[in-house]
């Protein structure tokens, strides 16, 4: 069996079956997946650390079996990062990633994409980050496109900073950095309120119902991502679609680039847009959600 070896803060990692395709209809195998998030793991894992992980593997590659990882399993390397927390009737213990050594080992273990929760290990019941799905019924990006700017225009009424960031899917996630002072229950409710709000400015475009048969051709305006333990896809993470595409940190200047699409980067020029930071503005700019909710309330009066 072929192996290459990839040296990563201090460590040389094995990646086993480099050759093995992963995305067989675009010729990418194992070795490709590992030089890009060899790439982009200066600006990925600051997504990723303290943070518990579901691993979206794909062993056989992205035709064949899905696994949906959350326990960690006993012969990962010691160095691997782990997080026992909460779960109905127990405990789980979920990977952590924090260095590129443990981004590389799981890339061995054919994981293709990332998905983190919202809230850090060292406070697993207090979210620092709350997300809304941009979920169109179709292929419709224009409707995305739509949406972000009102969700974005009402959230800059709540004085809430907005990241956006296209999903290598279908949609956008709209990401509001949190203090952490607010519980799950508080987080979700809020999110809640505020599609409501959205939804309530544009009924004919937009909808907050869970139930597929009552949305029509109307996007829905997702926030069950923001309930304890539910995950989204980490920034930078590849996408198990065809051609590899990345959910990357835009912009909101960007979202008026008319090519613009969900799956606008793939593996090979994602790391360029890395490199130009564009969440970087909106790092440090986290809020409680006391105030916001405030002058939400007002707003629906």
């Amino acid at each position: 069996m072929s192996t290459h070896r990839v040296a990563a803060g201090g460590r040389s990692v094995e990646i086993k079956r480099p050759d093995k395709l992963l995305f067989p209809d675009d010729g990418i195998a194992k070795a490709d997946l590992a030089a890009y998030y060899r790439a982009v793991a200066p600006y990925m894992l600051p997504h990723l650390r303290g943070r518990p992980l579901m691993l979206e593997r794909h062993p056989d590659g992205v035709g064949g079996p899905r696994f949906m990882q959350k326990h960690t399993p006993e012969h990962y390397p010691d160095w691997v990062g782990r997080a026992e927390v909460e779960k109905e009737g127990g405990t789980v213990v979920h990977t952590v990633c924090g260095t590129t050594a443990t981004l590389m080992y799981l890339v061995d273990q054919a994981c293709v994409t990332f998905h983190r929760w919202q809230s850090p290990v060292k406070r697993p019941g207090h979210p620092d980050r709350l997300v809304f799905d941009l979920d169109p019924p179709g292929d419709d990006f224009e409707a995305v496109r739509r949406a972000a700017r009102g969700l974005g225009e009402l959230l800059g009424e709540l004085r809430l900073p907005a990241q956006l960031m296209t999903t290598g899917s279908r949609g956008l996630h709209v990401v509001v950095p949190l203090s952490g002072t607010s519980g799950f229950d508080e987080t979700r409710a809020f999110a809640q309120e505020v599609a409501e709000t959205l939804a309530a400015r544009d009924p004919r475009h937009l909808t907050t119902a869970v139930r597929k048969q009552a949305r029509g051709d109307r996007l829905y305006l997702d926030v069950q991502r923001n309930g304890y333990a539910q995950t989204a896809v980490a920034p930078y993470s590849v996408r198990a679609k065809p051609g590899a595409p990345v959910a990357v940190p835009i912009g909101w200047d960007q979202l008026d680039d008319p090519g613009l699409t969900a799956r606008r980067w793939m593996i090979a020029d994602a790391p360029d847009q890395a490199r130009a930071e564009p969440w970087k503005a909106t790092a440090d700019g986290s809020r409680s959600l006391g105030p916001a909710g405030r002058r939400l309330a007002s707003l629906r009066r």
